[in-house]
């Protein structure tokens, strides 16, 4: 029987020394022993468990994410959109060039955009004005004005989430009238 309490009071003495010093507001309650390791409290398992880590930093970072890979397709359409509206105006200037008279070269400029506008899967013909005539500035040049309203593009349906540009796009070119 004295073996059987030595042995007893000899493991006590072993699970009590792998539980630690009990401190704080934890003092009257120490930390429990299982089969010769000290169990913590749950909170401190789940602080120290990292198996969870990866989703949670995903699921911070990973909105943050999406938004930025939207803005980028936001601003690729409209820039897309922009881009088409700068070459109609520049391509339309360059046409009226063959014109002999300023009305000529209107109707040349109207209808080049007019006629092309099709070609430019952004942009949409009923959406598209012309303003064409010489420069107020300098006679010697002639001014093409192409206005696209972009309202129905779809990037619009994201206005809360990103940043919006003009709904309007308008791009001028001018172009020497020839000769010297």
């Amino acid at each position: 029987m004295d073996m059987l309490a030595a042995g007893l009071r000899s493991r006590i003495g072993k699970m009590s020394a792998a539980a630690g010093p009990s401190t704080g507001i934890y003092a009257a309650h120490p930390t429990p022993v299982v089969r010769g390791e000290a169990v913590s409290p749950w909170y401190r398992v789940f602080a120290r468990d990292r198996r969870g880590a990866g989703a949670i930093e995903f699921a911070i970072v990973a909105p943050l994410f999406l938004l930025i890979v939207l803005g980028l397709l936001v601003y690729g359409i409209y820039l897309g959109s922009v881009h088409s509206v700068e070459q109609l105006a520049a391509d339309a200037a360059r046409a009226s060039v063959a014109g002999l008279s300023d009305a000529e070269r209107i109707q040349i400029a109207t209808t080049h955009v007019t006629t092309n506008t099709a070609d430019y899967p952004l942009l949409d013909v009923t959406k598209v004005s012309v303003v064409a005539g010489p420069s107020a500035a300098d006679p010697s040049q002639f001014r093409v004005s192409v206005r696209f309203d972009a309202s129905d593009l779809p990037i619009w349906g994201v206005s809360g989430l990103v940043p919006m540009p003009d709904r309007i796009i308008e791009r001028t070119s001018v172009i020497k009238r020839g000769g010297y």
